[in-house]
């Protein structure tokens, strides 16, 4: 197989122009939430289906913190994605070869979280950088408790998708603990963030899952509790959410 073909920072640039579709990007904006007063407010795109930008990700995945910096900057959302998904493979990457030099992938990322600006963008690069950086390293995870008391949804939002990588290890401790904390959030997209990781940890311990629900299944956010429990059997099912 023919090696890829690594692209410059300017050939990626026109490689997005040329594979822009008006049509697709007109879809994108309605389902990302672009209106005023909608979550996504203002975002730009140019109309690229993920799967080809996965594709050019690892092209640009040589890119160097600087040039991703740009990539980032851009006023358009397929920009920012692609930066991201260079960035988690550059991560995993350089993970398997020495985890000391992950720490400035790490600090780039927290540096962004203003540029990381969407659920997709959020739940594409937390778990597998932030989340994989603190499960790994040992380091204090109280940056999570600290985006989580963020006035920006997104920076929330990082801080719990962040725990799916605890979650797969077996971790649900922080999970758990961010979840009480966030449980009156206003945010329905948070509410369906918690709902998704709750869910992920019932997979593995469904024990421990049902322990939580059975303290907090009263008050949760309904929407939190429906993704949560959205395996269950359905006579199960009922049951919790007639408690709610």
């Amino acid at each position: 197989m023919a090696p890829l073909v690594q692209l410059s920072l300017e050939e990626v640039q026109r490689q997005l122009q040329a594979l822009s579709n008006k049509k697709v990007a007109q879809s994108s904006q309605r389902f990302f939430k672009t209106g005023p007063g909608q979550y996504g407010e203002g975002d730009l795109f140019l109309g690229i289906r993920v799967p080809v930008l996965h594709a050019l990700s690892k092209q640009t995945m040589h890119l160097s913190l600087e040039e991703l910096q740009i990539l980032l900057d851009s006023q358009w959302h397929e920009a920012r994605l692609l930066a991201l998904m260079s960035l988690v493979l550059q991560f995993e990457k350089i993970l398997k070869k020495d985890f000391k030099l992950t720490k400035p992938f790490v600090d780039f990322y927290l540096q962004n979280t203003t540029r990381i600006n969407n659920w997709d963008l959020v739940d594409g690069s937390a778990p597998y950088i932030l989340g994989h950086y603190l499960l790994k390293s040992g380091d204090s995870r109280k940056i999570l408790y600290r985006l989580a008391k963020s006035k920006s949804l997104w920076e929330r939002r990082i801080a719990v998708l962040s725990t799916f990588a605890f979650i797969r290890a077996d971790e649900f401790e922080d999970a758990f603990k961010l979840f009480e904390e966030l449980m009156d959030d206003k945010e329905d997209l948070m509410h369906k963030a918690m709902g998704w990781m709750l869910r992920e940890l019932g997979k593995r311990d469904q024990v421990t899952e049902e322990a939580f629900l059975k303290k907090h299944a009263a008050h949760m956010p309904r929407t939190m509790l429906r993704y949560g429990i959205e395996r269950f059997p359905e006579p199960l099912r009922k049951s919790y959410l007639a408690i709610r």
